[in-house]
């Protein structure tokens, strides 16, 4: 060591690698805040159809279903898990930038499609590198997973209030630029990851993952995670739709999001404390039963705006909990260098194919018996997920 060099203790280290860690969440979810909700402004300042419109927006969902299990494969086979990150977070710039270009519905098509493919590894790659940092004798720390997590809600909401009120200034044209100004962020946010250290670059071939979904106990952990995120299509795809149909106001539609965002918040800053209360595989059967009583009371009782901020409040449980819940159980039974491919499936199964089935079974049924019976249906699928829940937990038992 050279005269006057300072080495940084191992727990300063620490802290510092995962304030990082939640300067990516925020980043990342801002995205998601700009492109999801106003996209398809854009995309109608264009010209499209609601059909185009609507089939450009499912791409994301479609490259949810391979994309992120291709990163993860990569990142446990190489073991370079946050020099992916950084490659992630290039690709999606560059796809950004390419928005400048395009105006016709096929080019734009081909941008967002490039677009979704590149960050599609972010949050995969980043939750199990995670993992390792927050890794105890006795599982991943709730408490501050939680307080890293809490900043990618923070960074949604955030980008949904602000770029919001921007656009409303500059014009919806100005969406392009914004898009391109906050990849550049999630770029710079990865590049200020801890680089990945030697010792994590494997040469001997990654564990197979096959065996471990032939596990009753993943299999049917799978299972619950599907149905119960199937369940919330409804509200991603519809809830604003049913809300304006059934005569609210615009303001009254924001209000109602904010706070089960701010419910969000609230559940991951005090993670540690609440977390606790149950086992992660009992969150799994609390989070589906709250789910169905949550869309059945947006489907009998949408008309009284009580009703539906209660079912809101319960945001804090049918999603943070549940994301809780399914990360410290992939982190379990998907140990070691098997973790990245276990998240890419919890991101595949949750939020790729039943974001697929949602928006397409959501939309007929919608066109055929009204939005109400899409939320009927929504707590259905809850009640589904509790089932398969309930047999993971034994199935675990009996390991």
């Amino acid at each position: 060591m050279t005269p006057g060099a300072t080495v940084k203790a191992p727990g300063v280290a620490r802290i510092s690698g995962l304030r990082r860690f939640a300067g990516l969440s925020f980043t990342y979810f801002a995205t998601i805040g700009l492109f999801n909700p106003y996209a398809p402004l854009w995309f109608q300042s264009l010209g499209f159809s609601t059909l185009v419109i609507g089939s450009i927006s499912s791409l994301q969902s479609w490259t949810r279903i391979l994309a992120p299990y291709a990163w993860s494969w990569s990142g446990d086979h190489s073991g370079r898990r946050v020099e992916l990150i950084r490659l992630a977070g290039a690709g999606a710039l560059l796809s950004a930038l390419g928005l400048f270009g395009v105006k016709a519905a096929v080019p734009v098509a081909l941008v967002t499609a490039l677009l979704f493919l590149a960050n599609s590894g972010v949050v995969p790659l980043s939750e199990a590198t995670l993992a390792h940092l927050l890794q105890t004798p006795a599982g991943i720390d709730p408490a501050r997973y939680g307080r890293v997590r809490v900043w990618g809600s923070v960074g949604f909401i955030a980008a949904v209030t602000s770029f919001g009120a921007l656009l409303e200034r500059a014009g919806i044209a100005a969406f392009p630029y914004f898009v391109a100004a906050v990849n550049a962020l999630l770029l710079l946010a990865a590049m200020r990851l801890p680089a990945t250290r030697a010792s994590a670059i494997h040469d001997a071939p990654a564990p197979p993952v096959l065996p471990l979904l032939r596990r009753p106990e993943v299999a049917w952990f799978f299972a619950s995670v599907f149905f119960t995120v199937l369940a919330h299509s409804s509200l991603y795809a519809f809830f604003s739709l049913y809300l304006v149909s059934l005569g609210y106001g615009k303001a009254a539609v924001g209000s109602l999001w904010a706070v089960s965002v701010a419910m969000e918040i609230a559940f991951f800053w005090g993670q540690g404390r609440w977390f606790a209360r149950f086992t992660p595989q009992r969150w799994l059967e609390v989070v589906a039963g709250v789910t169905a009583l949550r869309f059945a009371a947006t489907a009998a009782g949408g008309a009284w705006a009580p009703v539906l901020v209660l079912a809101q409040l319960s945001h804090a449980i049918t999603f943070a909990a549940h994301h809780a819940a399914c990360i410290a159980l992939v982190t379990r039974h998907f140990p070691g260098r098997l973790r990245g491919r276990g998240q890419a499936l919890y991101t595949t199964l949750g939020y790729g194919a039943s974001g697929v089935l949602g928006g397409v079974g959501g939309g007929w049924l919608i066109s055929h018996l009204g939005f109400a019976a899409v939320f009927w249906a929504a707590a259905a699928c809850a009640v589904l997920g509790l089932w398969c829940a309930r047999r993971a937990t034994r199935a675990l038992e009996a390991v």
